[in-house]
């Protein structure tokens, strides 16, 4: 079978590199009718979309099904970002739920260590499915933690020794926010073609899409800024013509 990650490539070619961050606030009602609708409404502009832990914790198993079935019938590829980080046996019985709802890959946190990463990483793959890793975050407050400076063999900072761990677990891809380009270029000339960068944080937080796809991002992971948008379908549209001119 395909693997995700060229699921993923082969749609992109089309559609763009844009993952919808279909991540409402807890005020928001009638997710599922919200999710499904942005779907029907945006797919042409989109690669993916990514559904967040307090979007998904609301809605039932049914529910989220409905979701991703959507999501496969317009071609779109789906991520759950549950930022997944716990012993083995936790997150095996935790992939193996999400495949069943019918999710195509896996944020994860890779603070669990490298050998638990490995495994989750091989079980993903087993099943056809992706394994997204954290390396540095969109938020401000980000660099109080990911830029904190640590000696193992040698010393680098964090999301330096993430790095390293994605390559050598061979992950799909990371996450590196928009807002920290230089960082993106680093992981960029670093990685080469070996993993995927996903880049969240584009508008709303300050992230311009045009800046990180020069730096080296393969996919934008944008939400508030096409979701609060009185002309969604515009915005998206317009993310979709800037990818597409990388």
């Amino acid at each position: 079978m395909v693997t995700f990650k060229t699921r993923l490539s082969k749609i992109a070619k089309t559609n763009g590199t844009v993952i919808l961050a279909n991540d409402y606030d807890i005020s928001v009602k009638n997710l599922e009718n919200k999710t499904i609708q942005n779907i029907k409404k945006l797919h042409p502009y989109l690669c993916a979309i990514k559904l967040n832990f307090h979007l998904l914790l609301p809605l039932g198993r049914k529910e989220i099904m409905k979701i991703t079935k959507t999501a496969h019938k317009y071609g779109l590829q789906t991520i759950a970002d549950i930022k997944l980080n716990d012993i083995g046996n936790t997150n095996r019985v935790t992939t193996e739920n999400l495949w069943d709802l019918g999710f195509d890959a896996v944020i994860a946190n890779p603070i669990m260590g490298l050998d638990s990463l490995r495994n989750l990483v091989k079980s993903a793959h087993q099943n056809q499915k992706g394994v997204i890793t954290l390396c540095h975050m969109s938020a401000p407050e980000a660099k109080l933690s990911y830029d904190l400076e640590i000696k193992m063999k040698k010393k680098q900072q964090l999301y330096q020794l993430f790095l390293d761990w994605a390559l050598t677990a061979k992950v799909d891809g990371i996450v590196v926010g928009a807002t920290f380009p230089k960082i993106i270029q680093y992981c960029s000339k670093k990685a080469g073609k070996n993993l995927s960068i996903f880049s969240p944080g584009v508008g709303t937080q300050g992230g311009n899409a045009n800046d990180v796809i020069l730096s080296g991002t393969n996919y934008l992971i944008v939400g508030r800024t096409i979701l609060n948008s009185k002309t969604p379908i515009n915005v998206a549209k317009e993310l979709h013509f800037q990818s597409l001119r990388k």
